[in-house]
């Protein structure tokens, strides 16, 4: 098994109180396996990206462990979690596009990135990647100014992924770009994976639609919870949270006409994490909420093989 959380508390530390973004989210990875992360913002998606790699100095690690191929990640101490970070775990991060140094021609910004690591760039390495994702070579020899949108993200998607980290986390990576531009970013990062460049891969984006297309499994969070995560098909086709029945529901069919139905979205709004409710923190939003939700907060049960939900009417 590539990657195992068992119940990872992430806090961020403000003026008002501790905001419980990350609150007791236990779930694993298999080897060679895609998970999509979706759910509204605030959900903690970002939060369990960054809290991976530990590159947020305002986190508190409340507890929880994070496992990665057999060994246990320092992910509370920053300065032990370095030697991990692009090696064992790396992050696409989420507005990557001005990631890089815009005073370095790409080549020697990505040479000196990799001698810092202790590495010595292949070069032969690097051109083979930037033919995956579809970057001329000449590239290396630009400055970031002079890239379009589409063609900073697929670079930056080479820069992290290149020293074949065990697990590549992706943070909303395509929700910047147009939608063709998207379709080969997402082509490009499942391509990682069929090349053997990274073992897994977590998905982060609002866009079920896209996340579909590449994930093995699709995992749904609300206010800092794991509502519903499963294989993908199951969470596209056949949802058993209702959160997630409610975020597939609001998605435009193909060949179906708008015109007399509007699109409605999710009432009302996630809660408050510097003070959550008690019991099921969608309760409020919930069509099916009976007294129980809010009395007691509902378990992650493994329902089917693979096919975990937190709901009492699940």
């Amino acid at each position: 098994m590539s990657l195992k959380v068992d119940d990872l508390k992430v806090y961020y530390r403000t003026l008002r109180g501790e905001v419980k973004a990350l609150d007791g989210v236990s779930f694993s990875i298999k080897d060679d396996e895609i998970l999509g992360l979706a759910g509204e913002s605030g959900c903690g998606k970002t939060t369990l990206g960054k809290s991976l790699i530990r590159m947020d100095g305002r986190m508190k690690h409340v507890g929880g462990t994070v496992e990665l191929d057999g060994e246990v990640l320092p992910i509370a101490d920053d300065v032990r979690m370095n030697p991990y970070r692009f090696h064992k775990v790396s992050l696409i991060p989420q507005y990557s596009m001005s990631a890089m140094n815009p005073t370095r021609k790409i080549g020697k910004m990505v040479g000196e990135l990799v001698r810092s690591r202790g590495r010595k760039l292949d070069r032969q390495d690097l051109l083979a990647r930037l033919d995956q994702v579809e970057l001329s070579h000449e590239v290396l020899d630009r400055y970031p100014i002079e890239l379009s949108g589409g063609m900073k993200q697929r670079m930056v998607m080479v820069i992290s992924a290149l020293l074949n980290p065990s697990l590549l986390i992706a943070d909303e990576i395509t929700s910047a770009l147009d939608v063709s531009t998207q379709k080969a970013v997402a082509r490009a990062l499942a391509g990682f994976r069929e090349q053997g460049l990274v073992k897994s891969m977590i998905f982060i984006t609002h866009d079920i639609s896209l996340t579909y297309q590449i994930a093995d499994t699709i995992m749904v969070m609300y206010a800092g919870k794991l509502a519903e995560k499963a294989p993908a098909h199951v969470i596209v086709n056949a949802p058993r949270h209702p959160y997630a029945r409610l975020l597939i529901n609001s998605l435009p069919e193909v060949g179906v006409r708008y015109a007399d139905k509007r699109l409605s979205g999710i009432p009302g709004s996630p809660p408050s994490l510097l003070d959550p409710p008690s019991g099921c923190r969608f309760r409020d939003r919930c069509p099916l909420a009976f007294a129980k939700c809010a009395e007691e907060e509902p378990p992650v049960v493994e329902m089917e093989p693979d096919h975990f939900v937190a709901c009492w009417k699940a």
